[in-house]
């Protein structure tokens, strides 16, 4: 009898999945690994949630979210035909695999050049690009940072005189994860400018940065921004996200979505949430006050910090090795987050949680020294 594994294609059977960060099974954890905002929604978006509790349930949502995308449109001086609605950024970032790379036995067989089956991404960023390219079996191109994580500009992009710096998708992550570094608009405008493939620029945690990139979607037609509900405005649990570009390349991925691809609670709380942004805003600067604070005590403690613009800082303990110290920290019932990744495997990514919770994490770092 045939194992069922010979059913999974080859390409699938050598896949090498995502890796998430660990999600708690015992009470009395504080949960400094994933980059959930530590503040609750707003109280009227948790009363837009439960009034759409209804009879609407058994109907399908709105199939384009398009009150959603309307009022998106307001917020960011744009037409609701150059925004996407995503069930979370990740379902847009894989659509864009599909939609703008070909395979590589495509490729091969349509003989076309090497860069129109590549998806390039610096590293380190979002582990989960490399999964995309590889589950669309498309060639990888992965561009090292500078050692302090900062982007290589247009020049040092030439390897020996060559230029290197070509695919049909390339993935920025800006700010960067896991380092929390912050990319200036004019940086990012040079290496638009200098590409001729789709360019998506990553700004998860942009809401928590000194300045954001979104004029460029709007000024290239190769050029979209991703954006996300979840960082910022505490709603991972309804994954709602979105991409902004132009027409063209948004109307692309709305012919291979899936349909009613966000559901209908979603769509509630992110209008909802549009509707409480002063709300959300103060959290913000709770959330970067709390972050300063913890780089500053960290650092008397001989951790070296690096800067961030995100909810979360990139960390290299004293002493002990970064998985070493996960482990001490975890005994103390703090969940923090170590990469087995050569580039950051002497880090730890730390989430900002509320004061108390930073605080918490600060006390056990000395208590660890200590010990």
């Amino acid at each position: 009898m045939r194992k069922s594994s010979s059913l999974v294609r080859p390409l699938v059977r050598q896949l090498r999945p995502y890796t998430y960060g660990e999600q708690p099974k015992v009470k009395g954890l504080i949960k400094l690994n994933t980059n959930e905002n530590p503040y609750p929604p707003s109280p009227k978006v948790l009363s837009a949630v439960k009034a759409a509790t209804d009879g609407r349930l058994r109907l399908y949502p709105n199939p384009t979210a398009q009150v959603l995308r309307e009022k998106l449109a307001r917020l960011h001086d744009c037409h609701a035909d150059n925004i996407i609605i995503g069930n979370g950024s990740d379902e847009l970032l894989a659509l864009a695999v599909r939609g703008f790379a070909a395979p590589k036995s495509e490729a091969r067989s349509q003989k076309s050049e090497w860069a129109k089956a590549t998806v390039q991404y610096f590293t380190p960023s979002y582990s989960l690009y490399p999964v995309l390219a590889d589950i669309h079996g498309a060639q990888k191109n992965p561009v090292p940072l500078k050692p302090d994580f900062s982007l290589l500009n247009p020049v040092e992009l030439r390897r020996d005189g060559v230029w290197k710096f070509d695919a049909a998708l390339t993935y920025v992550t800006t700010p960067n994860a896991p380092s929390g570094r912050g990319y200036a608009t004019k940086d990012l405008d040079k290496l638009c400018r200098v590409q001729k493939g789709v360019i998506i620029l990553d700004e998860a945690y942009v809401d928590f940065a000194a300045e954001n990139a979104l004029k460029l979607a709007l000024k290239y037609p190769h050029v979209m921004v991703a954006r996300t509900f979840s960082k910022a405005y505490s709603l991972c649990f309804q994954r709602v996200g979105y991409f902004v570009g132009s027409t063209e390349l948004i109307a692309a991925l709305h012919k291979i979505r899936d349909s009613y691809n966000v559901n209908g609670l979603g769509q509630a709380a992110a209008v909802a949430t549009l509707g409480d942004l002063p709300y959300y805003r103060a959290n913000f600067k709770k959330i970067i006050a709390s972050r300063e604070w913890l780089s500053r005590e960290l650092t008397k403690l001989g951790f070296r910090v690096f800067p961030s613009q995100t909810n979360f800082i990139l960390v290299q303990p004293p002493r002990r090795p970064a998985r070493e110290w996960q482990g001490k920290l975890r005994e103390r019932k703090i969940l923090v987050r170590w990469f087995n990744i050569l580039e950051v495997q002497n880090y730890l990514r730390i989430t900002i949680g509320t004061p108390a919770e930073v605080a918490a994490l600060a006390r056990a770092a000395r208590k660890i020294l200590a010990g």
